[in-house]
């Protein structure tokens, strides 16, 4: 009763957007990052300033990439180039790695602020799914999954993780690169045709496509169904609760 094809044996999550309102935490952050940025280059060279906008800018350039890659996308819709830098930049560098920093400070700031939102849609489904004996796993970009997971309550439902940390130790590309869920399918010892992505993101549509899963499910919180279909996703649901009701 899991609205999922007959020899399902995994379900590889995303997290932000798909099981937790962090998504909305992510795109409050990247607004204040690029703003603050995007003001300040307005303010030097005497040009007009375009905000980040959440509504136009988060889905296609942002959603669902790794840190870097998302900085650098979006910037370059925008006609900027900035060098990649290191650990090692200022705060106030130009460098895709120091702003990249400062949008990850500003998340986990408000994570241990404002805290985590849970989708109770999603805390239902893992649970179905965990009582069907079937392996979970999250498939994040984010370097905070962990503490996510902690924060709100939902680690118990899950059996591994693949997020921003474990790909930069074994050098797996992130989405909309197949690797990080073909690695946790590995992880979990199943194969690709009998896992399930989930995914919000138009680059995690993108990836469960270009790893060839057996299924791969839209989650729609952003008013992109179509997209999330024209980017790969076999169904589109508005919750994962909806899934339950399907059969």
């Amino acid at each position: 009763m899991l609205g999922l094809p007959d020899g399902t044996r995994a379900c590889l999550f995303d997290l932000d957007g798909v099981l937790t309102d962090t998504a909305s935490v992510h795109a409050a952050a990247w607004k204040q990052m690029f703003d603050d940025y995007l003001r300040m280059r307005a303010e030097r060279d005497g040009t007009e300033f375009r905000p980040f906008d959440v509504k136009s800018d988060y889905g296609p350039y942002v959603d669902g990439k790794p840190r870097l890659e998302g900085t650098d996308s979006f910037l370059r819709s925008r006609g900027i180039e900035l060098p990649r830098g290191g650990p090692d930049d200022a705060p106030d560098a130009e460098t895709l790695t120091a702003l990249s920093t400062k949008k990850n400070d500003l998340v986990q700031e408000k994570i241990r602020t404002v805290g985590v939102d849970v989708y109770p849609g999603s805390v239902a489904y893992l649970q179905a799914v965990k009582a069907a004996g079937i392996a979970t796993a999250v498939v994040s970009s984010s370097a905070n999954a962990a503490q996510v997971l902690d924060v709100a309550d939902l680690a118990q439902y899950i059996d591994t993780r693949v997020d921003g940390v474990t790909a930069k130790e074994r050098g797996l590309t992130g989405k909309p690169a197949p690797d990080t869920f073909l690695a946790a399918a590995a992880d979990l010892g199943v194969d690709k045709e009998a896992a399930v992505v989930f995914e919000d993101a138009l680059a995690g549509v993108e990836a469960g496509r270009a790893g060839g899963f057996g299924f791969v499910v839209g989650v729609d919180r952003l008013g992109q169904a179509d997209a999330l279909r024209e980017h790969g996703a076999t169904v589109v649901v508005s919750d994962l609760a909806d899934l339950l009701e399907e059969r």
